[in-house]
Protein backbone atom coordinates (compact mmCIF):
# COMPACT_ATOMS: atom_id res chain seq x y z
CA UNK A 1 0.00 0.00 0.00
CA UNK A 2 1.27 3.14 -1.10
CA UNK A 3 1.80 5.96 1.85
CA UNK A 4 -0.88 8.08 0.37
CA UNK A 5 -3.21 5.26 0.45
CA UNK A 6 -2.11 4.59 3.86
CA UNK A 7 -2.60 8.25 4.88
CA UNK A 8 -6.01 8.71 3.50
CA UNK A 9 -7.28 5.28 4.67
CA UNK A 10 -6.08 6.67 8.51
CA UNK A 11 -7.79 9.74 7.92
CA UNK A 12 -10.72 8.05 6.75
CA UNK A 13 -11.24 5.80 9.57
CA UNK A 14 -10.81 8.45 11.68
CA UNK A 15 -13.63 10.25 10.46
CA UNK A 16 -15.75 7.40 10.56
CA UNK A 17 -15.06 6.89 13.82
CA UNK A 18 -15.38 10.53 14.68
CA UNK A 19 -19.35 10.94 13.32
CA UNK A 20 -20.49 7.54 14.31
CA UNK A 21 -18.97 7.88 18.12
CA UNK A 22 -20.05 11.30 18.25
CA UNK A 23 -23.27 10.21 17.05
CA UNK A 24 -24.17 7.93 19.52
CA UNK A 25 -22.53 10.06 22.55
CA UNK A 26 -24.85 12.82 21.44
CA UNK A 27 -27.83 10.41 21.50
CA UNK A 28 -26.75 9.13 24.41
CA UNK A 29 -26.29 13.05 25.91
CA UNK A 30 -29.87 14.26 24.75
CA UNK A 31 -31.79 10.44 26.15
CA UNK A 32 -30.42 11.62 29.95
CA UNK A 33 -33.33 14.33 29.71
CA UNK A 34 -35.14 12.44 26.92
CA UNK A 35 -36.67 9.07 27.67
CA UNK A 36 -34.38 6.39 26.50
CA UNK A 37 -31.78 4.05 28.16
CA UNK A 38 -28.82 6.86 28.31
CA UNK A 39 -26.88 5.07 31.05
CA UNK A 40 -26.46 2.56 28.13
CA UNK A 41 -25.88 4.63 25.03
CA UNK A 42 -23.57 7.56 25.89
CA UNK A 43 -20.61 4.64 27.36
CA UNK A 44 -21.21 2.84 23.64
CA UNK A 45 -20.84 6.38 22.49
CA UNK A 46 -17.46 6.46 24.16
CA UNK A 47 -16.35 3.09 23.67
CA UNK A 48 -16.90 3.26 19.95
CA UNK A 49 -14.81 6.48 19.78
CA UNK A 50 -12.07 5.67 22.15
CA UNK A 51 -11.37 2.51 19.19
CA UNK A 52 -9.29 6.12 17.76
CA UNK A 53 -8.93 8.90 20.47
CA UNK A 54 -7.04 8.72 23.42
CA UNK A 55 -9.19 11.04 25.43
CA UNK A 56 -12.47 9.28 24.84
CA UNK A 57 -10.36 6.38 26.51
CA UNK A 58 -9.64 8.31 29.52
CA UNK A 59 -13.28 9.15 29.87
CA UNK A 60 -14.96 5.89 29.53
CA UNK A 61 -12.57 4.42 32.16
CA UNK A 62 -13.74 7.55 34.07
CA UNK A 63 -16.95 6.00 33.55
CA UNK A 64 -16.57 2.91 34.17
CA UNK A 65 -14.98 3.68 37.68
CA UNK A 66 -18.17 5.76 38.55
CA UNK A 67 -20.65 2.94 37.72
CA UNK A 68 -18.77 0.37 39.33
CA UNK A 69 -18.41 3.47 42.09
CA UNK A 70 -22.46 3.76 42.07
CA UNK A 71 -23.25 0.15 42.15
CA UNK A 72 -21.18 -0.61 44.98
CA UNK A 73 -22.92 2.02 46.78
CA UNK A 74 -26.24 0.64 45.41
CA UNK A 75 -25.44 -3.07 47.09
CA UNK A 76 -23.84 -1.68 50.17
CA UNK A 77 -27.60 -0.13 50.69
CA UNK A 78 -29.37 -2.78 50.09
CA UNK A 79 -27.55 -4.99 51.88
CA UNK A 80 -28.30 -2.15 54.89
CA UNK A 81 -31.50 -2.38 54.38
CA UNK A 82 -31.75 -6.56 54.59
CA UNK A 83 -30.19 -6.05 58.00
CA UNK A 84 -31.96 -3.05 59.18
CA UNK A 85 -35.18 -4.60 58.65
CA UNK A 86 -36.01 -7.66 60.48
CA UNK A 87 -39.42 -8.69 61.10
CA UNK A 88 -41.61 -7.60 63.84
CA UNK A 89 -42.60 -10.67 64.31
CA UNK A 90 -42.32 -14.88 64.55
CA UNK A 91 -43.26 -16.71 61.80
CA UNK A 92 -44.03 -19.70 63.91
CA UNK A 93 -47.00 -19.50 66.28
CA UNK A 94 -46.21 -20.25 70.11
CA UNK A 95 -49.64 -19.97 71.33
CA UNK A 96 -51.56 -23.50 70.70
CA UNK A 97 -54.60 -23.41 68.62
CA UNK A 98 -58.32 -22.82 70.65
CA UNK A 99 -60.21 -26.27 71.37
CA UNK A 100 -63.54 -26.69 70.50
Amino acid sequence: MSEFAHQTYVVARKVVVALIGGTVTLIGIAMIVLPGPAFVVLPAGLAILAIEFAWARRWLKKVKRMAQEAMDKIHHNSNQKQANHAPPYSTTSTESAPKK
